[in-house]
């Protein structure tokens, strides 16, 4: 989570405020696209953007942020990939990684194992492993097309989506304090069936394997076939 660090020069509405449009497309492009932009608050970002779009003297028009902010975000994420493609998997045990913790590393790489390519989704609205999920899916080798298809949905339903609830929702102070856990709560809703789904078939794998030491033995096996 980032509530932490959004006090201060970090805090959405003073960065928005500040920096405007520009301001706002960088920070998505550093978050997803490069290991050091896990600090940014994207999600805060994008919502403080849509509630100041809804104010009766918006910074630009609310088609404005709806645009750019998708294409910031699947920039940002070509970029992760590009860098985890060429490094390998090599690139998580560079400082910028490394500053995440071993913790946060291996909730990525569990995301992955379980959820495989929509992880490229998911990952849009989860904080630090959005900045992960991309380098990820490039040090694993995920087929370039599967990732930009799953880049840009994601892209889309985060870049535009969260700015549409700012400036529908904004005005609930509950909805404007909480952003980030609620967002969290939907994807963890999201993706239960999926999960159920895979622990079922992995028990069934399980029930159906032959376990180890009960082979037939062989005499046994011989005298019946004669």
């Amino acid at each position: 989570m980032t509530s932490g660090l959004t006090g201060g020069v970090l805090d959405p509405s003073t960065l928005v405020a500040t920096f405007g449009l520009i301001g706002l497309l960088v920070a998505l492009f550093v978050e997803t696209g490069l290991l050091i932009g896990f600090f940014l608050p994207g999600d805060s970002l994008l919502f403080t953007a849509g509630v100041l779009v809804a104010q009766s003297d918006p910074f630009v028009p609310l088609w404005v942020i709806l645009v750019s902010a998708p294409i910031a975000a699947v920039l940002g994420d070509q970029c992760g990939y590009l860098i985890g493609r060429a490094a390998g998997p090599a690139v998580l045990d560079r400082p910028g990684a490394k500053r995440l913790g071993p913790a946060q590393l291996a909730r990525a790489q569990s995301f992955f194992g379980t959820y495989g390519a929509r992880t490229v989704v998911l990952a849009r609205f989860v904080p630090v492993i959005r900045t992960l999920a991309p380098v990820m899916a490039g040090a694993s080798s995920m087929r370039y097309r599967t990732f930009l298809v799953y880049n840009v949905i994601g892209a889309v339903v985060w870049g535009a989506g969260v700015p549409m609830l700012g400036y529908l929702l904004g005005g609930i102070p509950f909805v404007r304090n909480h952003i980030e856990i609620i967002l969290i709560a939907v994807v963890a809703l999201s993706i239960l069936p999926i999960a159920i789904n895979y622990l079922r078939s992995r028990s069934r794998a399980r029930r159906t394997t032959p376990r180890h030491g009960h082979r037939p033995d062989p005499d046994t096996s011989s005298a019946a076939r004669h």
